[in-house]
C-alpha cells in the first residue's frame, strides 16, 4: 500500500489510481462484509448445507431416511464472543478529561466545555461502543471528522469493509490519506462514489455503471488540517476476534446438527416384527390404535435404528467450546462458577485471556482518540476555544463491566490516603465517573463545613 503513497505524492490522486486502490482492498473488503454477515447471522456457512448424495445407494430393497432431515442449527459463539468484549469493555462509557496539571486558568475552560458538548450531541458513548464492535468484528474500524450545517465539529462510524487508510508508518491511527467508497443508487442507475481525503481536501469521484472506471466530480476543504478519515485497530495484524476459531465454531454447529438429526430422525426409523406377519389392513390398524397383538412368546416388535454415543458427541461439544473461548480470548458469564463464590484475584485470573485482549484494544482506542482529538483540536483552535496542540492534554479512562465488590474497593482506596493524589484515587473506584466533578463537589463540601467549624472554635 506504501506504493500508492508514493504514486499520490508524485502526481497527486488520479482516478487510475482510485481503480487500483479499490481492486487492491478487494479481498479485505470482501473478507470483512463476510465476518459482519455472519456476525449478524444472515450468512452462516452450516445454513448452507446440504445432505450427502450417495451414488447407487437405493436398490429398491434398502430406501434412505437419513437424507429427509437435515437441520442447520447455526450456534452463534462469533456474536457472543464479540458482544461479551464489548459489553465488558464498553459497558462502562469510556470518561473524557484534561490533564490541567498545576493550573485551573480560566485558558482551558473553553476547551473542556466544548470536550463536554462535543460528546453530548456525538452522543459519543454510543458510537465509542458501535466503533469498538465493528472493529473486533471486522479487525479495525473507522470513524469519520466532518463539520455539519451548523457549523459544529461532528464524527460518524464508517463500515470498515467501505475504508482503506494509507499510512506511511504503518499505523491506521495515524492516516497520510484515506479513501472510503461505496455502492449507491443514482438516476443513471447503481454506480460506486468513492471519497478521498488528504490533510485539506475531499475529492470526490465517480464510477460508471459497471463500477470498472471512476472520474473525478468535485472537491472541498474538509476545514480540518489533518486527514479527517482514520482508524481503530483491533489489533496489529488487524484481525478480528473471532477470525482464528471460525473453523471450530463450524465444528459445532455441524455436530450439534447431526445429532438433532440423529434424534428426529428416530421417529422415521423402520418396525421390525418379528414372528408377526401383517398385511396392510394390520398396518393400517397398527398405526391408528398403536397396539400389536403377539401370540407367541419368541413374537417381537422393535425399530431399527442406530446406536447413538450421546456421551461422545456431549464430550466433543464440550471440548469445541472449551477450545472456541480459549483461542478467541473469551468467558462464558453463564459458567456456573460464575458467581459469588468467585472474587478477588480468583475472578481476575478467570477473566486474565479477556482483559489481556481488552487491554490490548485500549491502547490501540487510546491512540485512535488522540488522533481524533488532534483532528478536532485543528478545527477548535480556529475558533479560539484551544490551541492547535492541547489535544495533547485530553486523556480517556477505561473501566471494566464487572461486578463491583464496593466493600473490598472502598477499603482498598482508604489504604491509598496519602500515598497517591486525590485524582488518581478516585479515578480507581468504579462508583466514580467523572473525577473532576468529583473533587469540584468535595471542594464545595470542604467550603461549605469550614464556616461551622470556625464558629464553633469562637
Amino acid at each position: 500500500m506504501k506504493d500508492f503513497i508514493g504514486a499520490i505524492k508524485k502526481n497527486g490522486i488520479t482516478p487510475r489510481l482510485i481503480s487500483e486502490m479499490i481492486e487492491a482492498h478487494k479481498l479485505d473488503h470482501e473478507r470483512m462484509k463476510a465476518q459482519y454477515e455472519r456476525y449478524k447471522a444472515d450468512v452462516v456457512p452450516i445454513q448452507s448445507r446440504k445432505t450427502v448424495e450417495y451414488e447407487d445407494f437405493e436398490t429398491g430393497a434398502i430406501k434412505r431416511i437419513d437424507n429427509k432431515v437435515n437441520n442447520t442449527l447455526n450456534n452463534s459463539f462469533d456474536s457472543d464472543i464479540v458482544d461479551t468484549k464489548v459489553g465488558y469493555m464498553f459497558g462502562i462509557p469510556i470518561t473524557y478529561d484534561m490533564d490541567r496539571g498545576e493550573s485551573k486558568s480560566d485558558v482551558e475552560l473553553p476547551l473542556l466545555a466544548e470536550l463536554e458538548t462535543f460528546n453530548i450531541r456525538n452522543a459519543i458513548e454510543d458510537k465509542d461502543s458501535e466503533w469498538g464492535k465493528k472493529a473486533a468484528i471486522c479487525g479495525y474500524g473507522a470513524r469519520l471528522a466532518y463539520i455539519d450545517v451548523e457549523g459544529n465539529e461532528r464524527v460518524t462510524n464508517i463500515n470498515p469493509w467501505e475504508v482503506l487508510i494509507l499510512s506511511e508508518v504503518g499505523n491506521i491511527t495515524e492516516p497520510t490519506f484515506a479513501l472510503r467508497y461505496f455502492k449507491t443508487s443514482t438516476d443513471e442507475g447503481e454506480v460506486y462514489k468513492a471519497e478521498f481525503y488528504d490533510d485539506s481536501t475531499i475529492y470526490y469521484f465517480q464510477s460508471d455503471n459497471n463500477g470498472g472506471s471512476y472520474s473525478l466530480v468535485n472537491q472541498s476543504s474538509h476545514l480540518f488540517n489533518f486527514v479527517p478519515l482514520f482508524g481503530l485497530p483491533n489489533n496489529e495484524e488487524l484481525k478480528g476476534d473471532v477470525e482464528k476459531v471460525y473453523s471450530l465454531i463450524d465444528a459445532y454447529d455441524r455436530t450439534l446438527s447431526d445429532a438433532s438429526n440423529e434424534i428426529e430422525q428416530y421417529r422415521l426409523a423402520y418396525l421390525v416384527l418379528r414372528g408377526i406377519v401383517a398385511d396392510d389392513e394390520d398396518l393400517k390398524k397398527i398405526n391408528r390404535t398403536g397396539i400389536l397383538q403377539m401370540l407367541d412368546e419368541k413374537d417381537d416388535v422393535n425399530y431399527l435404528t442406530k446406536d447413538i454415543n450421546d456421551q461422545m458427541i456431549e464430550n466433543h461439544l464440550d471440548r469445541l467450546e472449551e477450545n472456541i473461548l480459549r483461542f478467541s480470548g473469551s468467558v462464558n458469564f453463564g459458567d456456573g462458577t460464575f458467581g459469588t463464590s468467585v472474587t478477588g484475584i480468583a475472578l481476575k485470573y478467570k477473566l486474565m485471556a479477556l482483559e489481556t485482549k481488552c487491554m490490548m484494544m485500549e491502547r490501540k482506542m487510546s491512540a485512535a482518540l488522540r488522533y481524533q482529538y488532534k483532528v478536532l483540536c485543528s478545527s477548535w483552535s480556529k475558533r479560539g476555544k484551544c490551541k492547535e496542540e492541547d489535544y495533547l492534554k485530553v486523556f480517556f479512562t477505561f473501566k471494566r463491566n464487572i461486578p463491583v465488590d464496593l466493600l473490598s474497593e472502598a477499603q482498598a482506596n482508604q489504604s491509598l490516603l496519602g500515598l497517591v493524589s486525590e485524582r488518581t484515587r478516585l479515578s480507581a473506584l468504579t462508583i466514580v465517573d467523572d473525577v473532576q466533578y468529583e473533587l469540584d463537589e468535595m471542594a464545595k463540601e470542604a467550603d461549605d463545613i469550614e464556616p461551622i467549624v470556625s464558629k464553633e472554635g469562637d
